[in-house]
């Protein structure tokens, strides 16, 4: 009588049931499949929920910006001195504490919230760019969150927000864009965010708005 033979791959299980002996792996595979699933699908609810919040800030931004679009008179125009790049190693000494043109710094301060003052070289090729740079001090918690929401809220290349502390301001707020400044006694936030969005993407290197 010939000996019985079992099938390649195959295991001969009680009852005369076949299982393929890979069946475990294939569960562990399926296993990690919808360990993977849900991994994707939380991060997918959480980008959801960040681009959901980031646009809500914008759209608050932008009633603030329009609220105080009627007193943007208050801002001061002031006498372009020009731009271009200093030699490395030249420093300049600028005559106003928050300039607003005039020879700078090859290399701009990035958009962001800094906690250490910006050198005034880097800062004014930060508005060349087109970026405004806001100066603080010491104001309330809520201007100071304000300010640190807003300079993530706009991190462009060429239409970002720079805030940077300046010592001795106490809660006096001062905005710059090239040839513009608006001194604040203390945040108002619908005037600023005007300013901002005037402003903002039209530095004369590479306006973008």
């Amino acid at each position: 009588m010939p000996k019985s033979r079992t099938r390649k791959g195959c295991k001969t299980q009680s009852g005369g049931g076949f299982k393929p002996a890979d069946e475990t792996s294939l569960e562990k595979g399926r296993r990690l499949n919808i360990i993977i699933a849900g991994v994707v699908a939380i991060l997918a609810v959480a980008l959801a929920f960040y681009w959901w919040d980031l646009g809500e800030t914008k759209r608050e931004f932008l009633v603030l910006a329009l609220k105080g679009k009627g007193a943007l008179s208050q801002v001061t125009n002031e006498r372009s001195l020009g731009g271009g790049h200093l030699r490395p190693g030249q420093t300049r000494t600028y005559t106003s504490q928050f300039p607003t043109s005039g020879s700078h710094h090859r290399t701009p301060t990035e958009p962001g919230y800094y906690e250490t003052h910006q050198p005034p070289i880097h800062l004014v090729h930060a508005l060349e760019h087109g970026h405004i740079v806001i100066y603080y001090d010491k104001p309330d918690a809520k201007a100071l969150k304000t300010l640190r929401v807003w300079s993530g809220l706009y991190s462009g290349q060429w239409d970002g927000v720079v805030v940077t502390p300046k010592p001795g301001l106490g809660q006096k707020i001062v905005l710059t864009a090239w040839a513009k400044r608006l001194d604040q006694s203390q945040l108002d936030m619908p005037l600023a965010a005007a300013f901002i969005d005037a402003f903002r993407g039209r530095g004369p290197e590479n306006p973008v708005r």
